[in-house]
């Protein structure tokens, strides 16, 4: 069985629907600007993602320092045509190996831009004092950049056809050993 609405609340129901949609623009501005659409895709490159720095020929006992991206996060802004605005945090470990004559090393690593078709649009590579502390083998630490900005060519240019890159600022012998596939196994870590 149906129930009849009186005129007065159908009405009253309609203006209240409308006047909720009315928003000032300010506030609909706002809402856009703080729940933007996709950010860029993140991601650490394989062959890029750790490093090994040996003090020699590639061996267990000839390892000074290890590292590796752990996790990588972004958060980004943008609406209307205004370029997109983005935070990247990195989570490192660090391991000082059997041949470390130091308690201090630098990590040195880069955050790159891409259009999706993987055409390089800006790189910056970064360098980051790590210290192991005596006694302790490893260490973590996060890294957090807030200037990425990348610019949209209109505003229908989504973050969704950027991506962004990050690895290790690596030499030739550490990009082929970790290309090799070969694993170093550390027995107390």
């Amino acid at each position: 069985m149906m129930r009849q609405v009186p005129a007065m609340s159908a009405a009253f129901a309609l203006a209240a629907f409308a006047l909720s949609a009315c928003e000032t623009n300010p506030n609909r501005m706002a809402k856009r600007q703080a729940n933007p659409a996709p950010c860029p895709n993140i991601f650490a490159l394989d062959d890029a993602a750790r490093m090994i720095d040996f003090a020699g020929e590639p061996a267990l006992e000839t390892v000074a320092w290890s590292a590796e991206i752990v996790e990588v996060r972004t958060n980004c802004r943008y609406y209307g045509d205004v370029p997109i605005k983005a935070t990247v945090e990195i989570d490192f470990a660090v391991g000082r190996g059997p041949a470390a004559v130091t308690d201090t090393t630098e990590v040195r690593y880069f955050v790159a831009v891409t259009r999706t078709d993987r055409a390089m649009i800006a790189k910056e590579e970064y360098v980051v004092p790590v210290r192991v502390k005596n006694g302790i083998a490893t260490t973590s630490f996060t890294q957090e950049i807030e200037d990425i900005t990348i610019a949209r060519a209109s505003e229908e240019t989504s973050g969704s056809n950027f991506e962004i890159a990050v690895g290790f600022a690596l030499t030739r012998d550490q990009i082929l050993f970790n290309r090799s596939g070969a694993s170093l196994k550390f027995p107390n870590l």
